[in-house]
């Protein structure tokens, strides 16, 4: 019992410190320009959190999460283009104009009210994720074979947007003036959209963790494990994997629609397959098993990126690959294992060592409480 409360202690005193971090300490130490960027690695890891829950915890390898997350972008900035257009008295967003589109497309008209943008933020990429889980996981198509599927989807939804004048092309959608009635010009809101999406992200982070820690995450991890003494236990399988899939497209949705205010663009480029892939890289580095590991790792890999690729433009990307490699290969659990394997050296010589998925919960445990 003294044990459960300190851990209960443990988790309010790390969300306790995460806040002060984001909300005390970066804006008063970052400048706005450094602040804007940080709000930036975060989106990325709030698709971190949804990758380590279907991939970590549930064992697909997501490759195409560009996908989700270029939905619930696209519909943010239609909005936000919408909304630009009305200040300025026009019918249609500027780019349109400029290619000659007098009539605003029927998909966008939607989009102009705030509580549809919201909802669809939230429905359209969950539902998408939903009825392709069921018709993926029912055929128990799995391992490579999603993986490659779900990377064809980031392809084709790639070059689809590169096809329509009506989004952008491959200019994609950009120079918003507007976040729902606040200017993106002044400094105040830029700092209001960096607060919106650290509370997003601690809200994530919670909302993640009671999932891994329910008798829905033990379900999860055992499928991941022995999917087939899973279903001789009476469960579907299939059903388990679609409900982690959905989670991790309605996050990656909402870090999309909080990328465009704050980056002030989206295009084709920040949907396709170069984008999944790294989110995925920085899952797997930062580890991910873990809860806080996808986390690190996407916003590191990000600032890495970021900083790096400044510096050393052409040898950043196999630099990453090769990053990639080593810790797959090597590092099973990410860095977030390196501190398991350290506390377990510390532990007595009897005690048994971590395995790759530290956190592991066994299908015993579930069939234990059927």
């Amino acid at each position: 019992m003294k044990d459960h409360l300190s851990d209960h202690w443990k988790v309010y005193a790390g969300f306790a410190v995460a806040a002060a971090l984001l909300f005390g300490v970066a804006p008063a130490m970052l400048s706005d320009f450094r602040l804007n960027l940080l709000g930036k690695f975060l989106c990325f890891g709030i698709v971190a959190v949804g990758i380590g829950l279907a991939w970590g915890r549930g064992g697909m390898l997501t490759l195409g999460q560009g996908v989700y997350f270029g939905l619930g972008a696209y519909i943010m900035a239609m909005h936000l283009k919408i909304s630009d257009a009305e200040l300025r008295g026009d019918d249609v967003p500027d780019f349109m104009q400029i290619a000659g589109i007098r009539e605003l497309p029927g998909y966008w008209r939607p989009f102009a009210s705030p509580v549809v943008t919201i909802l669809g933020i939230l429905f359209v990429p969950t539902l998408i994720a939903v009825l392709l889980g069921f018709g993926v996981f029912k055929r128990k198509v799995k391992g490579a074979y999603f993986a490659i599927l779900s990377q064809a989807l980031a392809a084709a939804f790639a070059i689809l947007l590169i096809g329509q004048q009506t989004t952008g092309g491959s200019n994609g959608l950009n120079r918003f003036r507007s976040f729902f009635g606040l200017a993106l010009n002044d400094p105040v809101n830029r700092h209001l959209l960096f607060y919106i999406a650290a509370a997003t992200l601690l809200i994530v982070v919670a909302l993640t963790r009671q999932l891994m820690y329910s008798r829905y995450g033990e379900l999860l991890v055992a499928v991941r494990d022995q999917e087939e003494r899973v279903r001789f236990l009476g469960y579907d399988p299939a059903n388990v994997k679609v409900v982690a899939y959905a989670v991790a497209a309605l996050f990656a949705s909402i870090a999309g629609a909080l990328f465009v205010p704050i980056v002030g663009i989206i295009s084709p480029a920040d949907v396709g397959i170069v984008p999944s892939i790294a989110f995925l890289i920085g899952v797997a580095i930062g580890g991910r098993t873990t809860l806080l590991g996808p986390v690190l790792g996407a916003i590191a890999v990000a600032w890495a990126q970021t900083s790096l690729s400044e510096n050393f433009p052409s040898g950043w990307t196999y630099a990453q690959g090769i990053l990639f490699i080593v810790v797959v290969g090597f590092f099973p659990a990410g860095l977030a294992g390196l501190g398991a394997l350290f506390r377990w050296r510390r532990r007595k010589p009897s005690d048994p060592a971590p395995t790759g998925d530290i956190d592991e919960v066994s299908t015993t445990k579930v069939g234990a409480s059927s």
